[in-house]
């Protein structure tokens, strides 16, 4: 069945979001902001849900139109073919937003919409009453300035909840936001990967993920994990192929540094939930105290071609103002004197180029505006010098 897709992104990681699905060999037919729309069928939305690291979830786009007026949406809603994907018992609950539309009642439209399905549905398959017992299939909508997308969720809980997250820290990062960080900078599984504020571990966590191709949905279940149209027999083969293509055997370089006992026993049993623990070493130090060589990482110096990723402490969450200071006048002294290093930094401190530049007397050589829920923050990345061709680090 050719199926339109819709992966959803926090805004500023469509791109990150596009490659993934492209590499995973479905066209893209368009990418707007926060998300990106592709061609599949239902392979595509196992194989989607299985490996996409940092989209929010993956859904099946079922019609767009524009209504102004509830009868509007009613007859829209009602002649949209719901059938070919939701059966006689399945349940479909909606949620979905209204944004600048003049059916501005979100609950008005939930009730609208289902009830225009539920008569879809029963006309479809002659029943005066659905039982919705069976499998989920919850409908979305997303209003915007009276245009109407009308969507069904594949995944159920968001791509996120990876599954590993036994233990939490205050202000954690989310899963797929952390993944898009790792994609987004120079790190490769040959290379030094340290995180001096690693909270509960999520970000040296998804780093070893990559770097040993663990797809990332393999330790959960998903909305679509139940449905008719997905054959039982494909999600073995797609699950058989994922267990397959992880590499075990690469020997990998990750630090994770905090300050805070507490913080380092979590990122421990998280790692050890999501099978990384072997490849993480856990440092309880203040990172002010850091730099590269002193045998963090092992083996490491200052001369090595090493990555920095690190989701900083900031005033709207944890920290002070002096303490923040310290750790910013820290990274542009190492700036300074370990210039083959690459720092990509996400806070919502918006001082800290000023910080590290009093320094090094230089800006971030990027620059990106990204959620970190609803704080708006800014990822920077400072590029350390190029690695010689040829060196394992390039």
């Amino acid at each position: 069945m050719k199926l339109e897709l819709v992966a959803t992104a926090t805004f500023g990681l469509e791109a990150v979001v596009r490659r993934e699905i492209e590499a995973l060999g479905y066209r893209i037919i368009r990418t707007e902001d926060g998300r990106v729309t592709y061609m599949g069928d239902e392979r595509a939305i196992v194989r989607s849900n299985l490996w996409l690291r940092s989209a929010d979830r993956v859904y099946i786009r079922m019609g767009e139109f524009d209504a102004r007026t509830f009868e509007e949406l009613f007859q829209q809603t009602r002649a949209i073919a719901w059938e070919e994907i939701i059966p006689a018992d399945g349940r479909f609950p909606v949620t979905g937003t209204s944004v600048k539309s003049e059916l501005h009642s979100v609950p008005a439209c939930q009730s609208i919409v289902n009830k225009a399905a539920a008569e879809r549905l029963g006309d479809f398959y002659c029943m005066d009453r659905l039982p919705e017992t069976g499998a989920e299939y919850r409908i979305r909508f997303a209003a915007n300035k009276n245009h109407f997308l009308m969507l069904i969720d594949t995944s159920g809980a968001g791509l996120h909840k990876r599954g590993y997250r036994v233990r939490d820290v205050a202000a954690p990062i989310k899963e797929t936001l952390a993944a898009a960080l790792v994609q987004l900078s120079f790190y490769r599984k040959d290379r030094i990967l340290v995180d001096t504020c690693c909270g509960s571990g999520t970000i040296p966590i998804e780093a070893a993920m990559i770097a040993r191709n663990i797809a990332p949905g393999l330790g959960r279940r998903f909305a679509c994990g139940d449905w008719d149209i997905i054959e039982p027999e494909l999600w073995k083969e797609e699950k058989k192929a994922a267990f397959a293509a992880a590499d075990l055997d690469t020997e990998l370089s990750i630090t994770a540094i905090d300050m805070d006992r507490k913080a380092i026993a979590a990122a421990k049993a998280n790692a050890e939930e999501a099978g990384v623990a072997e490849d993480i070493d856990f440092i309880c130090m203040d990172m002010t105290r850091w730099e590269p060589g002193e045998g963090i990482p092992k083996g490491a110096s200052g001369d090595d071609h090493g990555i920095v990723i690190s989701n900083l402490p900031y005033g709207r969450r944890i920290g002070d103002e002096k303490a923040n200071r310290k750790i910013y006048q820290h990274f542009g002294d190492i700036m300074k004197s370990c210039p083959s290093w690459s720092f990509f930094l996400i806070t919502a401190d918006k001082e800290i180029e000023k910080d590290i530049a009093k320094i090094t007397e230089n800006k971030a050589d990027r620059r990106r505006k990204l959620y970190n829920g609803t704080i708006e923050t800014q990822f920077y990345q400072y590029h350390g010098t190029r690695p010689e061709k040829g060196s394992s680090n390039e």
